[in-house]
């Protein structure tokens, strides 16, 4: 009965958040809160890895734009220049027990509270795994199709806006004192569909590896396979991929490369994730829209969350 009353009072507050980005939301102990970061991904003036050109490559007047592949060209002051991160530490968030720090990624045509929030769900379903952590979500692209990382392509810059984040949540969480926790926090990241972009950034050169436990893509390998097998190949963490019809192919370029480096993985879904478990998990033909939500299961995120071991 706690666990649908939990439930219960963070979808009232997700409504909050929903009214005009509400900066705080803070009922019942679950807190909500849309912060602007200093080390947000975007706004972002750098270049872009693969090709080596300028990430801003067009103009008209003085207004700059981003040519995206699939989107054509989205302009800097509309796209990439949304600070915003979303923070959320659930009611059963205790930091005298092991906890883990869950990073979620988004994918393209995403907007924090429309999508993360309100349609995916993804602070509710924290909630409802039970598990001891908190969430940062960072806002990339503003509803474009766009898997660009932004300042995550910067060396150490995940690491950064990881330090960040700890100061925001400690605030958050009301005990200044909790600042070291979160400074320590085991760090999960979760990727979907087009966050594996970001998601390939931080494992390369974000500079955090030894806070890194473990990576979730939701329907999220795309590109980036070699990235993700060398992380793998270190065994810093566990690795878990679930993906529709959408990404089979690149799933099955990613266990040909762990073959051949004879890397062991399962298949499916495993009793538990921890350090060293790798695991690929084919769902079939689901919509890859819907995937966060409904997949093998209804609430797929919470499913993986509730195999997470704080502490292992």
């Amino acid at each position: 009965m706690k666990r649908r009353s939990d439930l219960a009072k963070c979808g009232a507050l997700l409504a909050i958040i929903l009214i005009g980005w509400a900066g705080a939301a803070l009922a019942a102990g679950c807190r909500l809160r849309l912060v602007s970061f200093a080390t947000s991904p975007f706004p972002y003036d750098g270049i872009v890895p693969e090709s080596g050109k300028p990430f801003l490559d067009t103009m008209d007047g003085t207004r700059r734009g981003h040519t995206s592949p699939r989107g054509g060209i989205y302009w800097e002051d509309e796209t990439y220049s949304d600070r915003h991160v979303l923070l959320a530490i659930p009611p059963q968030f205790n930091p005298r027990r092991p906890a883990f720090l869950i990073v979620f990624l988004h994918g393209n045509k995403v907007l924090l509270a429309r999508d993360v929030v309100a349609r995916q769900r993804v602070p509710e379903q924290l909630v409802e795994s039970r598990l001891n952590a908190v969430l940062v979500a960072p806002q990339f692209a503003v509803d474009a199709l766009d898997s660009s990382a932004g300042t995550f392509w910067e060396p150490h810059r995940f690491a950064q806006f990881l330090d960040e984040a700890a100061e925001h949540l400690a605030r958050l969480y009301g005990n200044r004192r909790s600042r070291a926790f979160f400074y320590r926090m085991p760090v999960v990241i979760v990727a979907y569909s087009g966050g594996y972009m970001p998601a390939s950034a931080a494992l390369s050169v974000g500079g955090a590896d030894g806070r890194l436990a473990g990576v979730v893509l939701l329907d999220a390998l795309y590109g980036e396979s070699d990235t993700f097998a060398d992380w793998i190949a270190k065994r810093q963490g566990f690795f878990f991929s679930a993906y529709s019809l959408s990404s089979a192919a690149e799933n099955a370029s990613l266990q040909q490369k762990l073959e051949a480096a004879n890397i062991d993985f399962v298949s499916g879904l495993p009793r538990s994730l921890r350090r060293g478990s790798i695991a690929f998990l084919a769902v079939g033909d689901v919509p890859h829209q819907d995937f966060v939500t409904q997949a093998w299961t209804t609430d797929p995120l919470a499913a993986v969350l509730r195999k997470l071991k704080p502490g292992s």
